[in-house]
C-alpha cells in the first residue's frame, strides 16, 4: 500500500510537472512572437495528434514491431554471451574488451552497411534496434554476476555443485536485479534504434514521417510524431518495471 502511494506521488508530480512546462511553452511561444514554422505551441501539437491520429499509429504499430523484436533479440543474444563469457573465463577475456571497444563505433556509421547487407524491409530496423539494446543489457548482467556472493558458489561446489549448476542456480538470479536494470535503459533506447533505422532507408515507421515533415518544415507535425516516440518508449519503460516487480517481487520489496 505505502509503495503504491509513493508511485502515485510520483506520477502526481511527474503530471505536474509536464503541466507546468507546457504552459510555460505555450505562453513563451505567445509572448514571444516565434514564428510556428520555428516553434509551435503545445496546442498546435495536440490539434496535430487528433487530426493525424490514424497516421501516428499507423507508422507507430511498425516502428513499435521493430523496437520490441530488436529489444527481444538483445535479450537472446546478450544473455548467451553474458553465461558464455562467465562459465568461460578466458571468453570474458578476450571479448569484454572489444565489446567495449565497439561502443565507440556510433550506431549511425553501421546502419548504412546494414541497410545495405539486409535490404529496405523490418529486418534491418530490428538489427540496429538490437545493436542499440545488446550492450547495456550484457554488460550489465556481466556486471550482476561479477557481484554475486561468492561464498555461496563456494558452497555450492563444495557440495558438489558442477560449474554449469552454480552459474545457474546461484550467479544468474544474483544478476537478475543488474539485467532488469539494463532492459529498461535498452527499452527505452529501442524506439530511438528502430527510428535511427527508418531514417536511412524506409517506406514506414516514426522516422520516415519525421522526415517527411521535417522536410516540408511542419514543425508541429513533427513534434506529434515525437510525441509518439517518447510514449512508446515510456511504455516500454514501464513494461520493463512491471516485468521486474512480478520476477523479483522480493527484491522489490527488500527496496522499499
Amino acid at each position: 500500500m505505502n509503495r503504491a502511494r509513493e508511485i502515485m506521488s510520483g506520477c502526481k508530480g511527474a503530471l505536474g510537472g509536464l503541466a507546468v512546462f507546457i504552459a510555460v511553452w505555450e505562453l513563451a511561444v505567445l509572448l514571444a512572437g516565434i514564428p510556428k514554422y520555428l516553434l509551435p505551441p503545445p496546442s498546435d501539437v495536440l490539434v496535430y495528434i487528433v487530426r493525424d491520429y490514424q497516421l501516428i499509429i499507423l507508422h507507430s504499430a511498425y516502428t513499435l514491431a521493430a523496437a520490441v523484436s530488436g529489444l527481444l533479440l538483445a535479450v537472446a543474444a546478450g544473455l548467451l554471451l553474458a553465461l558464455a563469457m562467465d562459465y568461460w573465463p578466458s571468453l570474458e577475456s578476450g571479448l569484454y574488451p572489444l565489446l567495449v571497444v565497439s561502443q565507440a563505433v556510433p550506431i549511425i556509421t553501421l546502419a548504412p552497411l546494414i541497410i545495405m547487407w539486409l535490404g529496405y524491409g523490418l529486418l534491418p530496423k530490428v538489427m540496429v534496434a538490437g545493436l542499440i539494446c545488446f550492450f547495456p543489457l550484457t554488460v550489465s548482467v556481466i556486471g550482476g554476476m561479477r557481484a554475486s556472493d561468492r561464498e555461496l558458489s563456494d558452497l555450492m561446489r563444495v557440495m558438489g555443485a558442477s560449474r554449469w549448476q552454480v552459474l545457474w542456480l546461484a550467479r544468474l538470479p544474483a544478476a537478475m536485479p543488474a539485467f532488469f536494470s539494463g532492459l529498461k535503459i535498452s527499452a527505452a533506447y529501442s524506439v530511438m534504434g528502430a527510428v535511427i533505422g527508418e531514417w536511412l532507408g524506409s517506406s514506414s515507421g516514426l522516422g520516415v514521417i519525421l522526415l517527411r515533415f521535417t522536410h516540408s518544415y511542419q514543425t508541429a507535425r513533427v513534434l506529434a510524431a515525437v510525441t509518439a516516440i517518447v510514449v512508446m518508449s515510456l511504455l516500454l519503460f514501464g513494461l520493463s518495471e512491471l516485468v521486474s516487480r512480478r520476477v523479483m517481487p522480493w527484491h522489490h520489496r527488500r527496496q522499499g
